[in-house]
């Protein structure tokens, strides 16, 4: 049966270096490998926001959500290869092995992997991708919610119809060709029905259940998780016993609570605290990976709306100082729309040197040789958002000595993202500081850059832009979406509708008894190779 799809739409704190060692209290070591890991132990990650809703794609929480408890529990037929640390993370087989796609570019078929069950023993097959695909796109389903379509809708929404093929294949037929469907499908994530039907959807995520490498075991709704490991999971037990992951949006909080045990892992450690932290015997992992810390600017009035006043403001600004003094190395300056650890990142693309002597002429160019007021909403924390009040200031700074005299407004991340998803600036400035995701996910793209996009994105378009958005979107050739992601940021980083500020390095710091971290150049991790040792 082939269905059919109806569509919807800081300081550093003062501690004893004991205190730090002290942190593997977490959790027991098991016992050794055959390697001489460490085996077993409980690891403990503060994150730096809320946690997300425990229902497959609803989330809720940014990447982070989803890196540290989504991806924990559940897969889809697809995942990131997240073995490496000197490259982007590549699509490979998850619940699927295989794919291939037809001649008409819309038509996929899926291999899928025998012998994997869910947590709770069902077994995995093709009527567990259908039931699972129309809880998100079909409305007749009796667990389909409006919730679930708005959030399957950003990777799932161009599925035209699905149909299992036997119990081991299944066939999806997207409404137009899609080359990143595989990459798409990494985001929708499959779900045990036996445990949906049991509990219902309204109460699935009290007891969520998938095939991921960690099956749930509690929560405090935002505040806490506790999961435990999959000793069946199909690509081998994860090597730790539990994984708690607690949200500790506080930046002090998360160093505080590592040095006194009370975790073992945190995100995005205070710059501050780096040093201190390394003297104490942490690890700090970073990697550059696909992350932008910008503003949005208003491209439809006013002086924001004159690419030379852009460009000019991009001219003005000191990343390297930002990179270094403010964030110790964390970030790197971003000189160009793409990001350094992308695959579509051109060393020739840096643009933007800092040059305040070329900002001034510009400005004068445009007529703003005395320089103009304006405004930009800041996030005061959130996903991905490093420090954006202390960022936000250093390019105020910046700004001000070539004549631009930026207000900051600030309001929490949520009212933040909120607002730009309705079409508008948070405090009705006439910018928007945030961070973003360009290439993690091909399909989240033509959000920021294209003309059509629903949300705020300062009004910004280009046509020449869109075409090879169009283009790169439709071909399964990755060299060739290369080539046209290449060519369409190469014009964003002329039109400059953005303030290209850093790219984050995604900084955490492990207490010495953490090990097997692999950091890849991505948002998500594998935790399956970590362990807590004594």
């Amino acid at each position: 049966m082939t269905h059919r799809r109806r569509t919807t739409r800081p300081t550093a704190l003062a501690a004893a270096a004991a205190l730090l060692l002290a942190a593997a209290g977490c959790a027991p070591s098991g016992p050794a490998g055959p390697d001489g890991a460490a085996r077993g132990g409980t690891l403990v990650i503060g994150a730096t926001g809320k946690l997300p809703n425990t229902d497959t794609v609803i989330g809720g929480a940014g990447f982070e959500g989803k890196r540290l408890v989504s991806f924990q529990i559940y897969e889809g037929l697809t995942r990131y290869d997240l073995s490496r640390r000197d490259a982007p993370p590549e699509i490979t087989g998850a619940l699927a092995t295989s794919w291939k796609v037809a001649e008409d570019r819309r038509t996929w078929t899926f291999q899928l992997r025998a012998g994997v069950d869910f947590q709770d023993g069902t077994p995995f097959d093709a009527d567990a991708v259908v039931f699972n695909l129309d809880r998100y796109l079909n409305e007749k389903s009796p667990h389909f919610t409006e919730a679930l379509g708005a959030a399957a809708g950003e990777y799932a929404g161009g599925i035209e119809s699905y149909r299992a093929l036997g119990a081991d294949r299944v066939e999806l037929v997207t409404a137009e060709p899609n080359g990143h469907f595989p990459e798409d499908l990494a985001h929708v994530l499959i779900a045990s029905p036996t445990a949906i039907e049991k509990t219902g959807t309204k109460d699935f995520a009290r007891k969520p259940v998938g095939t991921g490498p960690f099956s749930f075991v509690s929560q405090r709704e935002g505040q806490r998780v506790e999961l435990k490991a999959n000793r069946a999971y199909w690509r081998g037990a994860p090597k730790l016993d539990r994984l708690v992951v607690t949200a500790l949006p506080d930046a002090a909080a998360r160093t505080a609570a590592l040095r006194s045990g009370d975790v073992n892992w945190i995100e995005y450690p205070h710059p501050d605290d780096i040093a201190s932290l390394r003297a104490d015997g942490a690890t700090i992992a970073t990697n550059g990976y696909d992350h932008l810390w910008y503003w949005i600017l208003d491209t439809e009035k006013g002086p924001w709306k004159d690419a030379r006043v852009r460009r000019a403001a991009n001219y003005a600004v000191n990343r390297e100082a930002i990179a270094e003094n403010l964030l110790h190395g964390t970030a790197d300056p971003a000189h160009q729309a793409a990001p350094r650890a992308t695959f579509a990142y051109d060393k020739g693309g840096d643009t933007y040197t800092y040059d305040p002597a070329k900002a001034r002429r510009l400005l004068a160019e445009a007529g703003y040789g005395k320089g103009f007021a304006t405004s930009v909403t800041v996030p005061t924390g959130g996903s991905g958002n490093l420090l954006p009040v202390p960022i936000a200031e250093a390019v105020q700074r910046d700004l001000a000595a070539v004549g631009i005299r930026a207000e900051i407004r600030t309001t929490d991340w949520t009212t933040l993202i909120s607002a730009e998803a309705d079409g508008r600036v948070a405090l009705g400035s006439q910018a928007v500081a945030q961070s973003t995701t360009l290439f993690q996910s091909e399909a989240l793209l033509p959000l920021f850059v294209g003309s059509d996009s629903p949300f705020w994105t300062g009004g910004y378009g280009n046509k020449k832009v869109d075409a090879l958005l169009a283009s790169a979107s439709a071909s399964p050739d990755r060299e060739r979406r290369r080539a046209d992601y290449r060519e369409a940021l190469k014009l964003v980083t002329e039109d400059a509708p953005w303030l290209f500020v850093v790219n984050d390095r995604n900084p955490r710091a492990l207490a010495p008894q953490v090990k097997g971290l692999v950091q890849p150049q991505s948002w998500f991790l594998d935790l399956t190779t970590v362990s807590v040792g004594s």
